[in-house]
């Protein structure tokens, strides 16, 4: 392998470029514990950094002691903004490790030091001023409005240094990634869609999309997170002791209201509510019967601390009346008001707090109690989780006793709360377990390349790179090479950046692309064909920026020429439109399409055989054809398949009409988990090409073999097939169909 080749692979790894600077962790402030500082000095390295640590785990004061470092080397401010009513603690925190945090209201309020303020507050202040900056709570910008993220988003642009905290991260959430992602001047939102997820069509029908992680993009995904992010739930995750960071018993109780809700019109009888709007109104009609249960329990705890959460006014409203001496903070509420009433709450002036978990939910330490009611519940795992972490949280030393008081007219509300909290726990469990191993100097290297080779009557498949394997072979080892290439979309296949379809752009795809097809030009046979089998990209407004066309053709075209091949045809393959829109769900495809808006419409994707021809004479001519004149004792092909095989169009089979391409006409994939090619090459392709271009017994070459299908089409009409695949549980079934195909039984006999 040359240098050039091994430097494309490292820069196909997707990483995060540190900006920071170097502070040992012994040199950082002493009242932290030792695994804080090694934290601190991991993100003060990265100096655009994020840090997803649970609730308890000290966050205000690792973030403090970054913000003291990072005014030290800049020499200037630094700002934190926090969630409303976190400010003043915030600043009661930097007292216990001797660092000074000033409370600012505006651009005047800033001192040369730590300064912090409330989210609300940003429009005040003028970023220019600032060295860092500190989002508090991070992921609460997903509750703010798309103006409101975007402008701290602009706010932080203008900041060297900057660093995200936040507790309830959700890595297989898009827009919560993308927060994060842009903030901290990594990937963009679109760049994170393309690389590592994919539509997960809900119900099977088109138009509703959400994202899921690609199942191979899992190990490359984390690796991207691990070169801005740290995940920890507890301090041996960052190879600290758990001792003292131990949580009490949490115990939650579930208490079901009977409630009568009056059928919708149209119904005989009330229903279990399932949409939003339904669960709404059942929430509505249920208050009363909620309100008191949970006012019974109150007053039966006379001597506890209370936080009560609701989701609706009329429920915060009700129950401040129905619990002598609670204490309500609405949305309403002017910001200081909200924040004294939180605050007295904290000093234990207020005993039953009444509020919303958008409201206070977020940042606040309220370890002092141990009595958590919900009055009702939204489907919003997050901010459940964030409600019950205000008093269940590292530092908590009793029992905390959570009541979920929910109506029976409200439906499956409490098991998707669960559902979602058992995804969280597994999501946070990977997060955890993948970037610990590449936190803290310990980057991974690349994923080893596996080498092997297995030979069978007539074929020889070699497990490994196809670049790397193509060094190995002898000149000339092959008389004609034909396959279906890699498409541009990341971890459909492999997870390492030796993958060509693991590429983050275009350009990056045909730079990689490009080392095969020089070494094929040594492999090949002077004068002997190469055909390249592919079709055109779809481009797609949520991950391209546009809707349209990406020629993937075209490129090839250009980048074959440019490595010294001759274009010598191209064959358009015909393909079924209703087919494709069913497969692929294309909006562009869907007659809707054409009654709601026919300029969105397009055509279905052909397939293409690209034939280019190496440079050289050929020694041995291909004498394919059956012909009384020229060669009446040869050949394999017929005037009548010629007069079909000669069209530039080869049309897709008909029932009923002889010929055609069958598009199902392709091999098994590996398994049901396996993801399905783009482009899957047809047996009755391989036939035409193999029979128009090589002659019995000579070597077909495939770099990108897959699961055997050139080879297997080679071997059926007397060719031997030389394959190279990279995945290795692709290469053990093209090994199983390849040992299939050469048994004497499933040979025709013939090269017809």
């Amino acid at each position: 392998m040359t240098d050039a080749y091994l430097e494309l692979i490292d820069r196909k790894r997707i990483r995060h470029t540190p900006t920071g600077f170097d502070v040992a962790a012994d040199g950082l402030n002493p009242d932290l514990f030792e695994w804080q500082r090694r934290v601190v000095s991991w993100a003060l390295k990265r100096g655009r950094a994020a840090v997803f640590a649970d609730c308890g785990l000290g966050k205000t004061a690792m973030q403090l002691e970054w913000a003291h470092r990072v005014h030290q080397h800049a020499g200037r401010p630094v700002l934190v903004l926090a969630p409303l009513a976190v400010a003043a603690q915030t600043q009661r925190e930097g007292e216990k490790f001797g660092i000074d945090v000033t409370v600012c209201r505006d651009q005047r309020d800033v001192v040369d030091g730590i300064n912090v303020t409330n989210f609300e507050m940003l429009a005040r202040f003028d970023p220019a001023t600032f060295g860092g900056l500190v989002l508090d709570e991070s992921s609460i910008l997903k509750a703010y409005t798309g103006t409101t993220r975007n402008a701290i988003q602009s706010f932080a642009d203008a900041i060297a240094f900057r660093l995200a905290c936040t507790a309830t991260p959700a890595p297989n959430d898009v827009m919560e990634m993308t927060n994060h992602s842009e903030f901290v001047g990594s990937l963009q939102g679109k760049q994170i869609l393309s690389l590592f997820m994919q539509v997960d069509y809900k119900d099977g029908s088109a138009g509703k999309q959400s994202y899921v992680l690609k199942q191979r993009a899992r190990r490359a995904y984390y690796e991207w997170l691990a070169s801005w992010a740290i995940a920890l739930r507890r301090p041996s995750d960052a190879n600290g002791s758990d001792d003292g960071f131990v949580l009490p018993p949490l115990e939650v109780v579930d208490l079901v209201v009977d409630a009568e809700s009056a059928p919708t019109e149209g119904q005989l009888f009330a229903l279990e509510a399932s949409t939003l709007q339904e669960r709404n109104r059942a929430r509505r009609d249920s208050i009363d019967d909620r309100v008191a249960r949970v006012a019974e329990l109150v007053a039966a705890d006379p001597d506890e601390p209370w936080i009560v959460w609701c989701g609706l006014n009329d429920e915060s409203q009700a129950l401040t009346a129905a619990i002598p001496g609670a204490v309500e903070i609405t949305g309403s509420d002017h910001p200081d008001v909200k924040a004294e009433r939180m605050a007295a709450f904290s000093r234990g002036d207020v005993r039953v707090l009444v509020t919303k978990p958008s409201i206070a939910g977020w940042g606040m330490n309220w370890q002092h109690c141990a009595r958590v009611a919900f009055l009702g519940l939204s489907d919003s795992w997050e901010q459940y989780y964030q409600a019950v972490r205000r008093c269940y949280r590292f530092g908590q030393q009793r029992t905390v006793r959570v009541y979920r008081v929910t109506a029976s007219t409200e439906g499956a509300v409490l098991t998707n709360i669960e559902r979602k909290e058992r995804q969280a726990a597994e999501m946070m469990d990977g997060m955890v377990d993948a970037m610990g191993e590449l936190t803290f100097g310990r980057d991974r290297e690349p994923v080893a390349v596996k080498r092997d080779t297995r030979t069978g009557d007539g074929w020889t498949m070699h497990l490994g790179d196809s670049v790397q394997v193509l060094d190995e072979l002898d000149d000339g080892a092959a008389d004609m090479a034909l396959f279906s290439p890699p498409f541009p979309g990341m971890y459909m296949y492999t997870d390492t950046p030796f993958d060509i379809g693991n590429t983050s752009s275009m350009d990056e795809m045909i730079e990689h692309f490009r080392f095969v097809a020089a070494k094929m030009r040594r492999v090949v046979k002077p004068g002997r064909l190469c055909c390249i089998h592919l079709m055109q990209l779809p481009a797609y407004g949520t991950r391209d920026g546009f809707q349209g066309i990406i020629d993937y053709r075209g490129r090839v075209i250009a980048m074959m020429l440019e490595e010294g091949w001759r274009y010598a045809s191209e064959v358009t393959i015909d393909k079924d439109p209703q087919r494709q829109a069913r497969a692929h769900k294309e909006h562009g495809l869907l007659y809707k399409t054409l009654a709601t808006d026919s300029t969105r419409n397009r055509q279905a994707l052909a397939d293409y055989l690209l034939v280019f021809r190496n440079r050289g004479e050929n020694a041995e001519p291909v004498r394919s054809g059956i012909h009384a004149k020229y060669q009446p004792d040869g050949g394999w092909i017929t005037q009548d398949e010629w007069i079909e095989w000669a069209a530039p169009v080869w049309y897709r089979h008909t029932p009923g009409i002889p010929g055609g391409i069958r598009e199902t006409d392709v091999l098994t994939r590996v398994g049901p988990n396996e993801e399905r090619h783009l482009c899957p090459l047809q047996q009755g392709v391989i036939e035409r090409a193999v029979k128009l271009w090589s002659n019995p017994g000579d070597v077909v070459l495939s770099p990108f073999g897959g699961i055997g299908s050139e080879g297997v089409g080679s071997l059926r009409f007397e060719r031997r097939f030389l394959g190279i695949e990279l995945n290795e549980a692709y290469w053990q079934q093209a090994c199983r169909n390849l040992e299939t195909a050469a048994s004497p039984t499933l040979l025709d006999g013939s090269a017809a």
